[in-house]
């Protein structure tokens, strides 16, 4: 966490666009399956592991990582961070109800926080699109934190990052809803046993029941050819 929180100092003092992503085993599956979802997470800037299972994956594989990051664990230190740096940030995402609730709380958290802009997810057309585009630009953000699902979030960024010229882009998935309490985040001991995952299924059962035990199935097959290849 420490060093990722440098690297991103050393992105804002540059000025130039950078674009981050994390990766969790829903995303290395959907990766496996679209070129170009994996073409845009090779060229990040910055790449973080938010889930055990891919920790422990790359562990079993030879290859450790130092630890999981988890995004919104990250999301929460750059908000501080944000404040006592005087950056400013663009929250992008969810629906409008929520985003004005996450920019009042972080607010309300950390007075020294600038607040860039603060938008929905919710655009349509070309046009509509490209007007956001411009309006974060326009913006002179430091950060730019965008709450919408993936692979949409991780390609508008992908298309969009260096013209809106935004030195640190990083997609939060959820985080805006555990952020202002809609979603429960799960209790530590189940965050370090590397059961979250299954605490969000108990919370959305029906919805999370075929990512979690159907699509991301997957994975396991994706570590043992990855495995093979590497004997």
């Amino acid at each position: 966490m420490e060093e990722t929180l440098e690297i991103v100092e050393g992105f804002v003092r540059s000025g130039r666009p950078h674009q981050h992503v994390v990766v969790n085993v829903d995303k290395l599956v959907k990766a496996s399956r679209d070129e170009g979802l994996r073409r845009i997470i090779n060229d990040c800037d910055l790449v973080n592991v938010d889930g055990m299972p891919v920790v422990w994956a790359a562990r079993l594989l030879g290859k450790p990582l130092k630890e999981r990051v988890a995004g919104i664990d990250l999301f929460e230190a750059l908000m501080r961070r944000a404040a006592e740096r005087g950056w400013r940030v663009f929250l992008l995402g969810a629906r409008a109800e929520v985003v004005r609730a996450v920019a009042a709380t972080y607010a309300g958290r950390y007075p020294g926080l600038v607040l860039a802009g603060v938008r929905d997810g919710y655009w349509q057309g070309a046009d509509e699109e490209a007007e956001l585009v411009r309006q974060i630009r326009a913006s002179r953000a430091d950060l730019l934190f965008v709450a919408i699902s993936s692979p949409t979030k991780e390609q508008f960024l992908g298309k969009y990052q260096a013209e809106m010229r935004v030195p640190f882009a990083m997609g939060v998935g959820g985080s805006f809803d555990v952020a202002v309490g809609r979603v429960k985040r799960a209790p530590a001991w189940m965050q370090r046993s590397g059961l979250e995952w299954f605490y969000r299924f108990l919370q959305e059962p029906r919805r999370m029941f075929r990512r979690y035990f159907i699509d991301d199935m997957v994975f396991v097959w994706l570590l043992v050819k990855e495995a093979a290849r590497g004997r």
